[in-house]
């Protein structure tokens, strides 16, 4: 294990090491961005972002996703403001986004689910014209484009995940895009207990550093990711082609000119189809296949939301709608064809 012997023999592992730095210099090259902030975990950047941009209140967001993006929020003493979401992206409704501001907003925290996009054009206009920050969790959008540009070029942070069930991975770990050198210098600060210096502690932090063997893990997954990606297109292309025109399913898919990486496989089950979605799921689990009713159920449902004003089922309709039907189909690069044939046999003969 040359990597690991390099590490020993530089005696450094963790605290900014050669491979950290090699890592964020990669990354930037590769996903053409300026500057990154290698962090222990995206939850942990969230955590940070937040802290960095926010100011307490409340923070606009979806109740379509990971609970990871409301709990970063209560660990920052903010209080989520749920919006409901687009019915194709899953994604946060721009419309509903500028209804939702009250004098007590002060941010917008949109997730681009599955990696699909939010419509960042009209989330930055709301944004400038309240003169709110934008922070993405970009959880699951490593790599994604829109056009010829990084959807992580927009808002005035990004936060990836590079958790072991993600297109790329470091077993854990994650990155903070920022928007310019001053905005990193404060970030790095900030997962480094506020540390400037050897001594100095010049604001509040935490401990959210990326460790060397982490980082070195990153340099080998970054020579494979892409190859990655394109197993994963094919496997999408051919989901979608074994379950065109089966009663009572939908395969969303991304918006035009969207470059994604395919991270997960959604499909819809009509309410009031039988099989229904959760007959599905089961019959799938008999034959030991893994799907997910992601993101099922809601964040606003969960006991530390649901009591919000913003909650209510009756203010998130489309979400429910969603949560209530979706199933995630396995997918990821070793997954055969023989594998994909089988499953789309199970589903459509449900």
């Amino acid at each position: 294990m040359p990597l690991l012997e390099e590490i020993w023999e530089s005696r450094i592992l963790t605290n900014g090491g050669p491979f950290h730095e090699r890592l964020e210099a990669a990354l930037c090259d590769h996903l053409d961005i300026a500057h990154v902030s290698l962090v222990a975990n995206c939850t942990l950047g969230l955590i940070l972002a937040l802290n960095v941009f926010g100011d307490g209140g409340e923070v606009i967001t979806t109740p379509y996703s990971y609970v990871a993006t409301a709990q970063s929020l209560l660990w920052n003493g903010m209080t989520p403001a749920f919006v409901d979401i687009e019915p194709d992206t899953f994604n946060l409704d721009p419309d509903r986004i500028e209804a939702a501001i009250t004098p007590r907003t002060t941010a917008i925290l949109p997730v681009h689910c599955y990696g699909v996009p939010c419509d960042v054009q009209a989330i930055r206009t709301i944004a400038d014209r309240h003169r709110l920050p934008v922070i993405y969790d970009a959880a699951q959008a490593f790599g994604v484009r829109c056009g010829s540009d990084s959807v992580l070029r927009h808002g005035d942070a990004s936060t990836v995940s590079f958790h072991a069930t993600k297109v790329f991975n470091t077993f854990e770990g994650g990155i903070i895009v920022c928007r310019d050198a001053d905005t990193k210098a404060r970030v790095d600060r900030a997962r480094n207990f506020g540390m400037a210096g050897a001594c100095g502690v010049v604001s509040a932090g935490l401990n959210a550093k990326l460790s060397e063997f982490n980082a070195a893990l990153g340099l080998l997954q970054l020579k494979h990711v892409g190859a990655g990606i394109v197993r994963r297109g094919e496997i999408d292309g051919l989901y979608r082609q074994r379950l065109e025109g089966c009663r009572g399913l939908r395969c969303p898919a991304p918006p035009p000119g969207v470059t994604t990486n395919h991270s997960y496989f959604p499909i819809l089950c009509d309410p009031g189809r039988a099989p229904d979605r959760d007959a599905i799921h089961k019959r799938l689990a008999r034959h030991d296949i893994h799907s997910r009713r992601y993101f099922h159920p809601l964040i606003s449902q969960l006991p530390m939301y649901r009591n919000l004003p913003s909650a209510g089922r009756e203010n998130l309709p489309v979400a429910h709608r969603i949560a209530d039907t979706v199933l995630c189909l396995p997918i990821y690069p070793d997954l055969t064809d023989a594998m994909v044939h089988r499953i789309a046999d199970l589903v459509v003969s449900a």
